[in-house]
Protein backbone atom coordinates (compact mmCIF):
# COMPACT_ATOMS: atom_id res chain seq x y z
CA UNK A 1 0.00 0.00 0.00
CA UNK A 2 1.27 3.25 -1.11
CA UNK A 3 2.03 6.23 1.50
CA UNK A 4 1.16 10.03 1.43
CA UNK A 5 2.59 12.84 3.62
CA UNK A 6 0.62 16.11 3.11
CA UNK A 7 2.02 19.01 5.31
CA UNK A 8 -0.77 21.68 6.62
CA UNK A 9 -3.64 18.83 6.18
CA UNK A 10 -6.17 19.90 9.19
CA UNK A 11 -7.85 22.28 7.14
CA UNK A 12 -8.59 23.70 3.57
CA UNK A 13 -6.49 22.83 0.57
CA UNK A 14 -4.48 19.92 2.65
CA UNK A 15 -7.46 18.36 4.40
CA UNK A 16 -9.04 17.81 0.19
CA UNK A 17 -5.57 16.29 -0.92
CA UNK A 18 -5.40 13.66 2.31
CA UNK A 19 -8.80 12.43 1.48
CA UNK A 20 -8.30 12.44 -2.51
CA UNK A 21 -5.25 10.19 -1.45
CA UNK A 22 -7.12 8.32 1.37
CA UNK A 23 -10.40 7.11 -1.11
CA UNK A 24 -7.56 5.59 -3.25
CA UNK A 25 -6.04 3.54 -0.85
CA UNK A 26 -2.90 5.52 0.28
CA UNK A 27 -1.85 5.45 3.91
CA UNK A 28 -1.95 9.34 5.25
CA UNK A 29 0.23 11.35 7.18
CA UNK A 30 -1.49 14.25 8.82
CA UNK A 31 0.12 17.40 10.09
CA UNK A 32 -0.75 20.29 11.86
CA UNK A 33 0.52 23.25 13.65
CA UNK A 34 -2.26 25.20 15.04
CA UNK A 35 -5.48 23.17 14.22
CA UNK A 36 -5.04 19.75 16.78
CA UNK A 37 -8.31 19.22 17.87
CA UNK A 38 -9.35 19.33 14.18
CA UNK A 39 -6.25 17.36 12.80
CA UNK A 40 -7.27 14.51 15.43
CA UNK A 41 -10.86 14.22 14.46
CA UNK A 42 -10.05 14.52 10.52
CA UNK A 43 -7.47 11.54 11.28
CA UNK A 44 -10.23 9.29 13.18
CA UNK A 45 -12.63 10.33 10.38
CA UNK A 46 -10.40 9.15 7.43
CA UNK A 47 -9.24 6.06 9.43
CA UNK A 48 -12.96 4.95 10.00
CA UNK A 49 -14.28 6.26 6.77
CA UNK A 50 -11.47 4.96 4.15
CA UNK A 51 -9.87 1.95 5.97
CA UNK A 52 -6.52 3.17 5.58
CA UNK A 53 -3.52 3.50 7.96
CA UNK A 54 -3.60 7.37 8.96
CA UNK A 55 -1.32 8.69 11.52
CA UNK A 56 -1.25 12.64 12.74
CA UNK A 57 1.80 14.74 13.61
CA UNK A 58 2.47 18.33 14.77
CA UNK A 59 5.19 19.42 12.10
CA UNK A 60 6.32 22.99 12.03
CA UNK A 61 8.19 22.89 8.39
CA UNK A 62 10.47 25.51 9.82
CA UNK A 63 12.06 23.46 12.46
CA UNK A 64 14.63 20.88 11.33
CA UNK A 65 14.47 18.86 14.50
CA UNK A 66 10.36 18.45 13.86
CA UNK A 67 11.25 17.26 10.50
CA UNK A 68 13.84 14.57 11.47
CA UNK A 69 11.42 13.56 14.50
CA UNK A 70 8.37 12.66 11.10
CA UNK A 71 11.45 11.14 9.14
CA UNK A 72 12.46 8.64 12.22
CA UNK A 73 8.36 7.98 13.08
CA UNK A 74 7.16 7.44 9.30
CA UNK A 75 10.28 5.05 9.26
CA UNK A 76 9.00 3.11 12.18
CA UNK A 77 5.21 3.38 10.89
CA UNK A 78 5.60 2.58 7.42
CA UNK A 79 9.01 2.32 6.27
CA UNK A 80 8.96 4.50 3.16
CA UNK A 81 6.50 7.20 1.59
CA UNK A 82 5.54 7.60 -2.54
CA UNK A 83 3.89 11.09 -2.39
CA UNK A 84 5.13 13.83 -0.54
CA UNK A 85 2.65 17.08 -0.85
CA UNK A 86 4.32 20.68 0.43
CA UNK A 87 0.80 22.59 1.17
CA UNK A 88 1.70 24.19 4.44
CA UNK A 89 2.65 27.97 4.04
CA UNK A 90 1.45 31.11 5.63
CA UNK A 91 0.26 34.79 4.90
CA UNK A 92 0.26 37.92 6.45
CA UNK A 93 -0.93 40.76 4.34
CA UNK A 94 -0.50 43.82 5.67
CA UNK A 95 0.35 47.16 4.13
CA UNK A 96 3.49 47.77 2.56
CA UNK A 97 4.76 50.00 5.13
CA UNK A 98 3.92 47.80 8.00
CA UNK A 99 6.05 45.02 6.82
CA UNK A 100 9.00 44.20 8.38
CA UNK A 101 12.28 42.20 7.85
CA UNK A 102 11.37 39.67 10.63
CA UNK A 103 7.56 39.74 8.84
CA UNK A 104 9.17 38.79 5.46
CA UNK A 105 11.71 36.30 6.64
CA UNK A 106 9.34 34.21 8.58
CA UNK A 107 7.47 34.03 5.31
CA UNK A 108 10.39 32.69 3.61
CA UNK A 109 11.35 30.48 6.30
CA UNK A 110 7.75 28.56 6.06
CA UNK A 111 6.99 28.97 2.58
CA UNK A 112 10.40 28.83 1.08
CA UNK A 113 12.94 27.21 3.46
CA UNK A 114 10.44 24.78 4.65
CA UNK A 115 9.73 23.60 1.39
CA UNK A 116 13.30 22.48 0.98
CA UNK A 117 13.65 21.14 4.36
CA UNK A 118 10.72 18.65 3.53
CA UNK A 119 11.87 18.25 -0.05
CA UNK A 120 15.40 17.25 0.69
CA UNK A 121 14.64 14.75 3.71
CA UNK A 122 11.49 13.03 1.95
CA UNK A 123 13.07 13.28 -1.25
CA UNK A 124 16.46 11.26 -0.31
CA UNK A 125 14.11 8.77 1.12
CA UNK A 126 11.93 8.35 -2.13
CA UNK A 127 14.69 8.37 -3.95
CA UNK A 128 17.05 5.89 -1.83
CA UNK A 129 14.01 3.39 -3.01
CA UNK A 130 14.25 4.72 -6.26
CA UNK A 131 10.64 6.03 -6.61
CA UNK A 132 8.40 8.66 -5.73
CA UNK A 133 6.78 11.94 -6.30
CA UNK A 134 7.02 15.88 -5.01
CA UNK A 135 3.90 17.92 -5.05
CA UNK A 136 4.99 22.01 -4.51
CA UNK A 137 2.16 23.73 -3.80
CA UNK A 138 3.22 27.19 -4.92
CA UNK A 139 0.45 29.62 -6.50
CA UNK A 140 -0.13 31.88 -9.57
CA UNK A 141 1.12 35.15 -7.16
CA UNK A 142 4.20 33.62 -8.06
CA UNK A 143 3.60 33.67 -11.54
CA UNK A 144 1.61 36.63 -12.44
CA UNK A 145 -0.51 37.91 -9.37
CA UNK A 146 0.85 40.54 -7.65
CA UNK A 147 -0.69 42.29 -4.44
CA UNK A 148 1.39 44.97 -2.51
CA UNK A 149 -0.19 43.30 0.35
CA UNK A 150 1.10 39.99 0.20
CA UNK A 151 4.44 40.97 -1.88
CA UNK A 152 6.61 38.78 0.89
CA UNK A 153 4.06 35.65 0.04
CA UNK A 154 4.16 36.02 -3.33
CA UNK A 155 8.14 36.45 -3.42
CA UNK A 156 8.14 33.12 -1.68
CA UNK A 157 5.57 31.24 -4.12
CA UNK A 158 7.91 32.35 -6.79
CA UNK A 159 10.76 31.11 -5.08
CA UNK A 160 8.83 27.65 -4.56
CA UNK A 161 8.68 27.34 -8.61
CA UNK A 162 12.55 27.84 -8.68
CA UNK A 163 13.52 25.21 -5.98
CA UNK A 164 11.35 22.73 -7.57
CA UNK A 165 12.81 22.70 -10.88
CA UNK A 166 16.86 22.30 -9.14
CA UNK A 167 14.85 19.44 -6.90
CA UNK A 168 13.71 18.05 -10.09
CA UNK A 169 17.24 17.63 -11.30
CA UNK A 170 19.06 17.13 -8.05
CA UNK A 171 16.57 13.94 -7.58
CA UNK A 172 16.18 12.55 -11.16
CA UNK A 173 15.88 9.83 -12.30
CA UNK A 174 13.59 8.56 -9.62
CA UNK A 175 11.82 11.11 -7.80
CA UNK A 176 9.22 13.38 -10.12
CA UNK A 177 9.01 17.17 -8.98
CA UNK A 178 6.18 19.07 -9.93
CA UNK A 179 4.59 22.22 -9.08
CA UNK A 180 1.52 23.35 -9.37
CA UNK A 181 -0.04 27.28 -9.30
CA UNK A 182 -3.67 27.59 -7.78
CA UNK A 183 -5.46 30.78 -7.88
CA UNK A 184 -8.27 31.36 -5.43
CA UNK A 185 -9.79 28.37 -3.72
CA UNK A 186 -12.81 28.65 -1.52
CA UNK A 187 -10.83 27.76 1.69
CA UNK A 188 -11.78 28.64 5.21
CA UNK A 189 -8.79 31.31 4.88
CA UNK A 190 -10.82 33.32 2.19
CA UNK A 191 -14.35 33.21 3.94
CA UNK A 192 -13.18 36.39 5.66
CA UNK A 193 -13.07 38.55 2.77
CA UNK A 194 -14.93 41.44 1.72
CA UNK A 195 -17.96 40.77 -0.53
CA UNK A 196 -16.78 43.60 -2.87
CA UNK A 197 -12.87 42.48 -2.76
CA UNK A 198 -13.99 38.90 -3.50
CA UNK A 199 -16.38 39.99 -6.50
CA UNK A 200 -13.65 42.03 -8.04
CA UNK A 201 -11.29 39.18 -8.11
CA UNK A 202 -13.78 36.88 -9.47
CA UNK A 203 -14.31 39.35 -12.42
CA UNK A 204 -10.31 39.04 -13.35
CA UNK A 205 -11.06 35.01 -13.52
CA UNK A 206 -12.57 33.45 -17.19
CA UNK A 207 -14.86 31.05 -15.23
CA UNK A 208 -15.97 33.45 -13.28
CA UNK A 209 -15.78 32.03 -9.87
CA UNK A 210 -13.19 30.78 -7.48
CA UNK A 211 -11.91 26.67 -7.43
CA UNK A 212 -13.21 24.03 -4.98
CA UNK A 213 -10.54 22.23 -3.03
CA UNK A 214 -11.52 19.02 -4.39
CA UNK A 215 -10.54 20.46 -8.27
CA UNK A 216 -7.17 21.53 -6.91
CA UNK A 217 -7.09 17.93 -5.17
CA UNK A 218 -7.47 16.04 -8.57
CA UNK A 219 -4.71 17.77 -10.05
CA UNK A 220 -2.47 17.09 -7.41
CA UNK A 221 -3.41 13.58 -7.23
CA UNK A 222 -3.17 12.98 -10.99
CA UNK A 223 0.00 14.44 -11.29
CA UNK A 224 1.51 11.52 -8.61
CA UNK A 225 -0.05 8.68 -10.06
CA UNK A 226 0.62 6.19 -12.81
CA UNK A 227 -0.90 8.30 -15.62
CA UNK A 228 1.28 11.06 -15.23
CA UNK A 229 4.67 8.68 -15.33
CA UNK A 230 6.23 11.02 -17.65
CA UNK A 231 5.65 14.58 -16.22
CA UNK A 232 8.02 16.14 -14.03
CA UNK A 233 9.69 19.00 -13.43
CA UNK A 234 6.36 20.99 -15.10
CA UNK A 235 4.76 24.17 -13.55
CA UNK A 236 1.17 23.97 -13.82
CA UNK A 237 -1.45 26.82 -13.32
CA UNK A 238 -5.31 25.96 -12.32
CA UNK A 239 -6.70 29.18 -11.97
CA UNK A 240 -9.24 29.10 -14.19
CA UNK A 241 -8.01 31.60 -16.42
CA UNK A 242 -7.63 35.31 -16.34
CA UNK A 243 -8.93 38.01 -18.22
CA UNK A 244 -6.50 39.61 -20.59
Amino acid sequence: MKTVLVTGSSSGLGKSIIEKYASNGYNTIITYLTHENEALKFNEYIKNKYKVKSICVKLDISEEDDIQNLYELILNEFSKIDVLVNNASICNDTLFEDKTKDNFMKIIEVNLVGTFLMSKTFGKLMYNNKNGSIINISSNNGIDSYYSESLDYDASKAGVINLSHNLANVFSPYVRVNTICPGWIETPMNENMSDEFKNKEINKILLKRFASPEEISNLVYFLSSDEASYINDSVIKIDGGKVC
